[in-house]
């Protein structure tokens, strides 16, 4: 019983939401003197409150050295479970805000460029229901779009995975991995092109011609080279390698390059860059599209007004596929 009353004193009495704040800040900047300045108060205010904390939490919280601060195993248990309540606490005033106004609210996505495209129409319709909730889209690299869900800055990733999803695979141990659809690869070239108008292509006819690829690590790259080399064939020839899907769709457009894409992406980029999918036999393999959520996180209700809308678009779009 006495640890119970200890543990009320220390959070109920002694642990102030504004100390778990200055203690973030502290984390995330290193230093108490970039945290004081960060918080727009003194350095030794900062000293005095993570002191004060951490005798309230019985448990030294920072190793300090001539490079700043970092935390002690006792400091990251507190960052991980203190970050837990904040994000719990925003998602409970972010729910209150959508009962009183179910129109409004903010989404924090992951979403690379390359699959940007297929969130357009998605975001369209969906912006005709909800005219006032604001979608802030990141574009970062994979890894650090799980580092932003795993400390509670995003509330959902859209990605298109490199490879079938895994079971058991330690990467998404705490993370729900939903499949969306299995998207599928096309070549495309512009419609002024030569190759734009035959029916039938070899793929040994293309070896030469100015392809536009990601770099060596992506699925863009690894499939082409695959293919042709299943064929034996040697690589094509790469004329310019990018992970820019617009760059891609201009020059293709133009109708001097020949590039893959996500069939998704080609759908929707198709007709504006005057684009046509060649007729080259590809082999099908799963290319999945997922959406990447936290375990055990509450996602207030206007994320997951989005997340049904999303799912309930491309259901449609699957559906009109297979009609």
């Amino acid at each position: 019983m006495s640890k119970i009353v200890d543990w009320d004193n220390r959070i109920g009495r002694r642990l102030r939401l504004r100390d778990l704040h200055v203690f973030f800040t502290v984390v995330q900047a290193g230093s108490l003197a970039k945290a004081a300045a960060t918080l727009h108060v003194s350095q030794p205010a900062v000293s005095q409150l993570i002191i004060d904390l951490e005798h309230a939490v019985g448990a030294k919280l920072f190793d300090r050295g001539s490079r700043g601060v970092t935390p002690t195993i006792y400091g990251r248990a507190l960052l991980a479970r203190g970050q837990s309540a904040f994000d719990e606490l925003r998602q409970g005033l972010q729910e209150i805000e959508f009962l009183s106004d179910p129109t409004a609210g903010e989404i924090k996505v992951g979403c690379q460029e390359a699959i940007a495209a297929i969130l357009a129409p998605v975001i369209e319709s969906y912006a005709q229901h909800y005219p006032g909730v604001v979608i802030d889209i990141y574009e970062e690299e994979f890894d650090r779009y799980a580092a932003r869900l795993r400390n509670r800055t995003l509330d959902f990733v859209l990605q298109r995975l490199r490879d079938p999803i895994r079971p058991n695979d330690p990467f998404f141990d705490d993370l729900n991995v939903e499949l969306l659809f299995n998207d599928r690869m096309v070549v495309a070239a512009g419609m002024s092109s030569r190759w734009a108008r035959r029916r039938k292509i070899d793929l040994a006819e293309l070896i030469d011609e100015p392809w536009i690829l990601s770099p060596p690590d992506t699925t863009n790259y690894r499939v082409i080279t695959e293919i042709f080399r299943s064929h034996g064939l040697a690589a094509p020839r790469i004329g310019l390698k990018t992970l820019s899907t617009h760059l891609r769709a201009n020059l293709v457009g133009s109708g001097k390059f020949i590039a893959p894409f996500p069939n998704t992406v080609f759908t929707f980029y198709a007709e504006r860059f005057a684009m046509k999918a060649l007729p080259i036999a590809l082999p099908i393999w799963p290319w999945p599209v997922v959406v990447l959520t936290l375990k055990n996180r509450t996602l207030n209700p206007v994320v997951l007004s989005f997340l049904d809308h999303l799912r309930n678009f491309f259901a449609s779009r699957t559906r009109e596929r297979g009609a």
